[in-house]
């Protein structure tokens, strides 16, 4: 059995507005470098295999978090909104012809128009998570927390997340073989580094 933790990406200019980023690759913005950098990884997972997102904001906040640089994989990059890339949810929402659901509605089978469908995210992470061999952590994005997550909890995108995915935090599951659950303890928080 092998842990594998998930910590979310800073803050960027995108996120403060509330749009959506998908793959888009907006970097960090300047508070959200000062914030994490008043954070360190934990030291039991100080020397765990560290990876992340190609995706700027991941790997930025994986590198000022844990002070060395990560592996990126490219099965880790955010889900792909397609044409609502840009857009902020309120305003699709408010669009009855956009097709846009809130989360506890999608399935794994919906799709945003030109974008990926949980299902597929799942299906690019799942090779690539299941071939790990020690302790890892990867720096993504909230897309594909959710999908490890839904996985790890039998979520099916029905009804309320078991889970809230917030920011400085180690999500953490475990992996047997094919098999995997939510880990024990499966929030971390990050360690304040001394001043």
């Amino acid at each position: 059995m092998i842990r594998f933790a998930m910590m979310r990406h800073g803050h960027t200019a995108w996120n403060r507005a509330h749009r959506i980023q998908g793959r888009t690759d907006i970097p960090l913005d300047d508070q959200a470098r000062a914030d994490l950098a008043m954070f360190r990884l934990p030291a039991d997972w100080a020397q765990a295999d560290l990876y992340a997102s190609p995706l700027l904001r991941a790997k930025d906040t994986a590198e000022i978090v844990a002070g060395r640089a990560p592996q990126t994989v490219e099965a880790l990059i955010e889900m792909d909104w397609g044409k609502w890339e840009g857009l902020k949810g309120v305003d699709l929402k408010t669009d009855p012809t956009s097709g846009f659901r809130d989360i506890e509605h999608w399935g794994w089978d919906y799709r945003p128009p030109e974008g990926e469908s949980p299902a597929d995210v799942w299906q690019r992470i799942e090779p690539w998570l299941f071939s790990l061999t020690r302790d890892s952590i990867a720096v993504c994005h909230i897309g594909t927390m959710r999908m490890v997550l839904a996985k790890a909890t039998d979520w099916n995108f029905e009804g309320p997340a078991p889970f809230a995915v917030k920011r400085n935090r180690l999500f953490v599951v475990e992996i047997d073989g094919t098999q995997i659950r939510v880990g024990d303890p499966d929030i971390v928080r990050l360690e304040c580094r001394d001043t």
